[in-house]
C-alpha cells in the first residue's frame, strides 16, 4: 500500500492499494481477507466503526445467540473452539471474530466511512473514496474492490402514521440491550420475524407486558427436531429430496411439534419456508420460547397497525392498545447503493442482480461477499470464490508485468 498526495489526477489524498480494497469488516470482509492472506495477496479493509463487527458488537440485544448450530456458522480455515456449545453467544461469537482477524493478522482501517466507489473508465481502476471523523478524506485505488457491508447495514424505520405524536419511547431493535428497564410498561414489538419474537420473549421475561404486531404471514418452526437443527435435518434431506417436498416433510413435523399456530395470530404463508426463504430472502422463525408465552397469553399477537396517536395505537380491525414504549424490529436493508456508483451488477435495492450461486462476482473486478441471504455459511462460500478468483488475476497480472519488462 502507497500512499501520495496528487493535484493533477486526484483532489485528495490518494493511497494505492497493491490488491483489493474489501469495503467492511464484518464476518464476511474478515472472511475474504483470511483467504486472501492465505494466498499472500495484500489488502486493505476498510470499516466505518471503530471495531470488527460492528452490527454484532453495537446493534444487538444481549440474549442473542446464533440461530443456526456452530458447524454452519464457522468462517473459512477457523473452527469454532470444542468447548463452545452448538449455539454460541453474542460474547462468543464476538471473541470468535476477533481471534479470528489475531489468527490471519487482519488490520481494517477503522472509521473510514466510504463516500463513493466508482470505477474509472479511462484509468481502469476503482476509486473508493473515504473520510474519518476528523474530516480527513482518502481516496484508495485499486485493482478490485469487493463489497462486504452486507445485507443487513442499515437498520429500517417504517413511516407509521401518528409515530411522531406517539409521545412514548421509540426505539429500533439494533438499540435493544434487554427488557429490564421496561419492567411493568405496556411494549408494542412492530416485526414478527426472529428479532421481534425474541424481543418480545425477552420482554416477557422482564415482567413487561408485550404486544406483537404480525402483520403478515410468518413461517415459525421449532428450533430443533428430534434432538437435531431443523436446518441441519433440512439440509440432510435436500440431498436426495427436491426442496418442495422437503418443505412439506418440515411443516408436517412442526405440526405435530408447535400444533396449530394460526389461532394465536400467526398466519403461515402459503410458500413453504425453505422456498420462501431462497426467493424473497424472508427467513422463518426459529422458536425458542416466544410461542409458549404467546400461548400463554403473556405475549399478546395483534394485526396490522394503522395509525399511533399520544399513548395510542389503533390496529386496522379498529381496537386501541394503550402503550408506552415501542420497538421497532423492522429488520435491515444494504446500504450499497447510497455509495457504490455502479448499477449494472448491483439493484436498487442493494443487491446482485445475479441470483446464488452467482451473485459474488460482476465486471471490472468487482465483487460482493455476504449478500446470498443464505447467512455465514453463504458468505463463506463467497469468500473462499472470490479469494481463489482475484489471486489468479493478481498472479496473471504480475506474469503480464515481468513479460513487459523483459521486452525492454
Amino acid at each position: 500500500m502507497v500512499s501520495f498526495n496528487g493535484q493533477d489526477l486526484f483532489s485528495s489524498r490518494c493511497v494505492w492499494v497493491n490488491g483489493p480494497v474489501i469495503v467492511g469488516a464484518g464476518p464476511s470482509g474478515l472472511a475474504v481477507g483470511a483467504c486472501l492472506k492465505e494466498q499472500g495477496i495484500p489488502f486493505v479493509i476498510l470499516e466505518k466503526s471503530d471495531c470488527i463487527a460492528s452490527l454484532w458488537q453495537k446493534k444487538t440485544y444481549n440474549r442473542l445467540k446464533l440461530h443456526l448450530p456452530k458447524q454452519f456458522c464457522q468462517l473459512p480455515k477457523f473452527p469454532f473452539p470444542q468447548h463452545y456449545p452448538e449455539y454460541p453467544t453474542k460474547k462468543q461469537f464476538i471473541d470468535y471474530l476477533e481471534s479470528y482477524a489475531r489468527k490471519f493478522d487482519i488490520n481494517p482501517m477503522f472509521n473510514e466511512c466510504v463516500q463513493f466507489a466508482k470505477y474509472d473508465q479511462i484509468c481502469k481502476l476503482w476509486r473508493v473514496k473515504t473520510i474519518s471523523p476528523n474530516g480527513l478524506e482518502v481516496e484508495y485505488i485499486c485493482q478490485w474492490l469487493v463489497v462486504a457491508t452486507g445485507e443487513n447495514a442499515e437498520k429500517v424505520v417504517p413511516n407509521i402514521e401518528g409515530l411522531k405524536e406517539f409521545g412514548g419511547e421509540v426505539i429500533h431493535a439494533c438499540d435493544y440491550k434487554s427488557g429490564e428497564k421496561f419492567s411493568g410498561k405496556k411494549v408494542l414489538v412492530v416485526g414478527c420475524g426472529n428479532s421481534g419474537m425474541e424481543v418480545s420473549l425477552d420482554l416477557s421475561n422482564h415482567n413487561a407486558h408485550p404486544s406483537l404486531v404480525c402483520r403478515s404471514s410468518v413461517h415459525v418452526l421449532p428450533r430443533e427436531i428430534f434432538g437435531k437443527s431443523i436446518f441441519e435435518l433440512a439440509m440432510f434431506m435436500m440431498k436426495w429430496l427436491p426442496l418442495w417436498l422437503v418443505d412439506k416433510i418440515l411443516l408436517i413435523l412442526t405440526w405435530f411439534i408447535l400444533g396449530n399456530i394460526e389461532k394465536y395470530g400467526l398466519k403461515r404463508p402459503k410458500i413453504g419456508p425453505l422456498e420462501l426463504k431462497n426467493t424473497q430472502g424472508k427467513t422463518p422463525v426459529l422458536d425458542i420460547g416466544a410461542l409458549e408465552k404467546i400461548r400463554s397469553r403473556k405475549i399478546n399477537v395483534v394485526p396490522g397497525i394503522k395509525k399511533f396517536s399520544c399513548g395510542t395505537v389503533e390496529l386496522v380491525n379498529g381496537e386501541k392498545l394503550e402503550i408506552d414504549s415501542v420497538v421497532l424490529a423492522t429488520g435491515y436493508c444494504s446500504n450499497v447503493p447510497f455509495w457504490l456508483k455502479e448499477s449494472e451488477f448491483f439493484s436498487k435495492n442493494g443487491f446482485p442482480k445475479a441470483p446464488f450461486p452467482n451473485s459474488w462476482k460482476g465486471k471490472s473486478g468487482l465483487y460482493a461477499v455476504g449478500f446470498t441471504r443464505r447467512g455465514l455459511s453463504g458468505a463463506s462460500a463467497d469468500a473462499i470464490q472470490i479469494a481463489q478468483d482475484i489471486t489468479k488475476a493478481y498472479n496473471e497480472d504480475i506474469m503480464q508485468k515481468k513479460q513487459k519488462i523483459s521486452t525492454l
